[in-house]
């Protein structure tokens, strides 16, 4: 399971690298991260969600500059995003991730 999660993350990270480069080639794809809502990541399932979550770690590392990050920490973090969703589904969440992520 740490190894998926690790995956996930190395995944995501380099997802949010090529991601504005892609986006400003093809404006008719072009999303805001902000759009998407708690309820659109809960309504995701199995590895679609996972990696939903994944890119919302990886897109907050990357903004902060950092490299580095730990399996347990993402996890526990993973974990109170799908708790605190439930009960908060029109929030925004980049803005729920980043206030766990604290």
């Amino acid at each position: 399971m740490k190894a998926r999660w690790g995956a996930a993350a190395a995944i995501a990270i380099i997802a949010t690298i090529l991601c504005d480069d892609v986006a400003s080639t093809q404006p008719a794809a072009t999303r805001n991260i902000g759009q998407y809502s708690c309820k659109d990541v809960m309504r995701e399932h199995g590895d679609n969600r996972d990696v939903a979550i994944a890119f919302l770690h990886g897109f907050i590392l990357g903004k902060s500059g950092g490299s580095t990050f730990n399996l347990d920490t993402l996890h526990k973090q993973t974990t109170d995003f799908i708790e605190y969703c439930p009960d908060h589904p029109g929030e925004p969440a980049i803005e729920a991730m980043s206030k766990i992520k604290g």
